[in-house]
């Protein structure tokens, strides 16, 4: 199977009643917008899309009126934004589907490679949040070797048209979408969750978004801009991340003036699936510290 469907890998989707789609230019997204309360744009991680927030959506929702997009590339959005999948074209595209809704985000949360865009689009004034939290942060270049290698294994991956369609295959193996989660990313969630997750795996469209995305990454940038930030700005890390090291998280943090990392023990990559409401309770605990408000 080429690219998710609506109807039949989004047929029971999580928080399926908050869905909608909005068309900006050349995209088409799938965003899912629940609550009331200042506005809070949660953007997620490479591979992902807005099932890793089914069970932390309803949470939030309680306090926040929660935009949750599935990101270019990614999920149920389909098109591709006029800067590729570049993390200044996903954060100009995300821009863009804010600016359709008619909301502007008071406060940003990103898991992983979501984390770079949100500060992306901060220092590139898109935005202008309140504060920002970033959950098991990529944002970090990779140390020595794998900082040249990574990047250019995905290109290889991307300029290869079979890639997506290998790696979709391999996914639909019995089991092998949890095995995968639970080696790549040192966290343990449910049966449902891995579901959702191996429904959009054994798509070769979701795979090449993916791929496309690690092609197009540019965390050195990212880093290098870092310390102009000065929007508030918490990291929460989970102490098990097999993807992403604390190190570099601290690494980040040190980067960005006042900012602190809460470190969630024997949690991995997917700490928010594992527990959403502790994490939960550490954004609300956050937007109360520094007045979030409508």
């Amino acid at each position: 199977m080429s690219k998710p469907e609506w109807n039949v890998e989004g047929r029971d989707w999580p928080n399926r009643a908050t869905s909608r789609f909005a068309d900006t230019g050349r995209m088409r997204w799938h965003v899912q917008v629940a609550g009331s309360g200042p506005v809070l744009l949660l953007l997620h991680g490479t591979g992902a899309a807005t099932h890793s927030w089914r069970d932390l959506l309803p949470l939030l929702a309680e306090h926040f009126t929660v935009v949750a997009p599935d990101l270019p590339g990614h999920g149920f959005t389909t098109g591709r934004p006029s800067g590729g999948l570049s993390m200044v074209g996903m954060a100009r595209a995300v821009g863009e589907l804010m600016t359709k809704l008619d909301l502007a985000p008071d406060m940003v949360v990103g898991h992983s490679a979501g984390a770079a865009i949100a500060l992306r689009m901060v220092l590139d004034g898109v935005i202008a949040p309140q504060a920002v939290i970033g959950l098991n942060s990529a944002l970090m270049p990779f140390p020595g070797l794998a900082a040249k290698l990574f990047p250019t294994l995905a290109r290889m991956l991307f300029v290869n048209p079979f890639a997506p369609h290998l790696f979709a295959a391999m996914a639909r193996g019995p089991g092998e979408a949890g095995r995968f989660l639970e080696r790549a990313t040192g966290s343990r969630i449910d049966g449902a969750g891995v579901d959702f997750y191996r429904r959009l795996f054994a798509t070769s469209d979701h795979c090449a978004g993916a791929l496309t995305m690690m092609a197009a990454w540019d965390l050195e940038a990212l880093s290098r801009d870092l310390p102009r930030i000065r929007v508030p700005v918490r990291f929460v890390h989970g102490s098990g991340d097999a993807a992403i090291p604390l190190a570099s998280v601290n690494d980040a943090a040190a980067l960005i003036p006042g900012t602190r990392v809460e470190v969630l023990p024997d949690l991995g990559h997917l700490a928010h699936e594992e527990r959403p409401d502790e994490v939960a309770r550490l954004i609300g605990d956050f937007a109360q510290a520094v007045a979030v408000r409508e």
